[in-house]
């Protein structure tokens, strides 16, 4: 079997999703090979011939392998302005790729004006006319040669984001086209978002002969015809080139569970999507992770976990990866005790991420979060004094949100401003597979693949009065937006820890915090 992970999404580490479908399918002793052909593609332009009028341009070309050697240097993060530098001139450059097809190409996004993801009749365009991708040239003669030298009978495709659906689909096509004996099967958690979706009608019929909601590793095991084991295969990175992306050292990303364990969010996508939680026995974690580490020597751990459950930090206090390492965390009780954090900081954890939303209690009843602004001010302090930097998301505009309500997250923003390290904001998309849709939508958004629907808001706090307002009034805020300009550009959450793996030495680290 052939696992090709398509472009275009960052390439700052390796794609789990396939990582652990090959570990599972080796475990069944099930010959695979995995290609993370994002990462192939985006080098790969970095070697055109281009020639720009602009200065800019020019000197960003002139500047593409520095600043190649840049990302993945760590005296880099020790300087943002020269991380910045780079990541624009690699943006730079791939622009000016792009404009050789009529595409927008970044270092996280593809899109071409002509054609849109959220349309099933744009990608089945986009397979049937392939050879008009831009990255065509490039997945052509290495598919060729893939198939050429593994023979595989079975080819799978793993969708994560939007930004990868037109290539992916230009590679459907061609395989469908050259390769037509070869069973094609489609994943990925893109895939699984859009066959919960109500307008789902199975438009792909005839592109792919299995689409997977879901997990996959027990439908791809059935596809193979084996019985699956017990439990999945832990995670295979071998095939990768761990020393290609896009940081200064291999970001090992690992799931210790599936799902989220609170679910009861408004709006939780776990929920609309019925995906249950299943969570790996935390001595199997150790075990996985030690395997792991030993073989591939990363210089930082990602879990992947919707959140990591108070049962593994704790497990993780008490055996300790070996090496720094962050994640999503819910604002649970064990983290309002100050020896518990200082823990934690121990065990090497450098930076939680935690979904705060609102900071207007009456906003987060609402949305059924579970957490009390009182205790998430305690806890913030306590991450704060045991050096876990933060990672906070904001939510604004949901249905339950007032003018009056954003200006109280505006104002626990500036209380917290210190142990606040990094800021992610976000308007509220209404997801169209929720529940709530079915009260409050009144359209579907864009095309018939759209994961959003528009909503009248009771409130009349719409999307542009929200933009109106984070413009205006949060982002021009002098401490806010001194947190908003610490971000990565493109890389946000990803790079973020990065930054505070030497913080002594780093110009970013709290000095421009006040």
């Amino acid at each position: 079997m052939l696992l090709i992970y398509p472009p275009v999404a960052k390439s700052c580490e390796p794609p789990a999703g396939i990582a652990q479908l090959a570990g599972t399918l080796r475990d069944h002793r099930i010959n695979c090979l995995t290609v993370d052909l994002n990462l192939e593609c985006l080098l790969s332009q970095f070697d055109l011939n281009l020639n720009s009028r602009d200065t800019w341009s020019r000197r960003a070309y002139k500047k593409r392998y520095k600043s190649l050697r840049y990302l993945r240097t760590s005296q880099t993060y020790q300087t943002p302005d020269r991380y910045k530098e780079a990541v624009n001139n690699l943006n730079r450059v791939l622009s000016r790729a792009g404009q050789l097809s009529n595409c927008d190409i970044s270092l996280g996004n593809y899109s071409d004006e002509t054609r849109s993801p959220l349309s099933s009749c744009d990608l089945i365009l986009a397979a049937e006319h392939f050879h008009k991708n831009h990255f065509y040239p490039f997945f052509r003669k290495r598919i060729d040669h893939l198939i050429e030298t593994c023979s595989p009978t079975v080819i799978g495709i793993s969708f994560s984001y939007l930004s990868q659906a037109l290539t992916g689909f230009a590679i459907l096509g061609y395989l469908n086209r050259f390769y037509p004996e070869m069973t094609i099967v489609v994943g990925g958690g893109l895939i699984t978002s859009w066959m919960s979706s109500p307008q789902w009608n199975s438009p792909f019929t005839g592109l792919a002969h299995h689409l997977i909601s879901g997990p996959g590793e027990n439908e791809l095991l059935s596809v193979m015809n084996q019985e699956p084991l017990q439990r999945c295969g832990r995670f295979d990175y071998d095939d990768f080139p761990c020393n290609h992306y896009l940081s200064p050292g291999l970001i090992l990303p690992y799931a210790a569970s599936a799902g989220c364990y609170w679910k009861q969010c408004t709006f939780c996508p776990d929920r609309a999507e019925k995906i249950g939680y299943n969570q790996i026995h935390p001595a199997t974690v150790t075990s996985d992770l030690s395997y792991l580490i030993n073989r591939h020597q990363p210089m930082l751990l990602h879990f992947l976990d919707t959140a990591i459950s108070p049962a593994l930090q704790k497990h993780l206090v008490n055996q300790p990866p070996g090496i720094p390492w962050y994640g999503f965390s819910r604002f649970e009780k064990e983290l309002e005790d100050y020896v518990f954090c200082q823990a934690l900081r121990k065990s090497g954890c450098i930076m939680l991420k935690l979904g705060l939303e609102s900071g207007s209690q009456d906003v987060l009843d609402q949305m059924h979060k579970g957490i009390k602004l009182a205790r998430v001010s305690q806890i913030l302090s306590h991450l704060e004094s045991a050096g876990i930097a933060t990672y906070i998301y904001v939510l604004f505009g949901t249905p339950y949100e007032t003018e009056k309500d954003a200006l109280m997250t505006m104002k626990f923003i500036k209380q917290h401003r210190s142990a606040i390290t990094f800021l992610n904001i976000a308007i509220f998309n209404m997801p169209v597979c929720s529940p709530e849709a079915a009260e409050n939508a009144n359209r579907f958004s864009d095309g018939d693949l759209s994961l959003y629907c528009d909503f009248e808001h009771p409130y009349k706090w719409n999307r542009k009065a929200v933009r109106n307002f984070l413009q205006t009034r949060f982002r021009k805020d002098p401490h806010i937006n001194q947190i908003i300009l610490r971000d990565p550009p493109v890389f946000t959450s990803n790079h973020a820890p990065l930054f505070l793996l030497n913080r002594a030495a780093s110009a970013f680290w709290r000095d421009d915090i006040t």
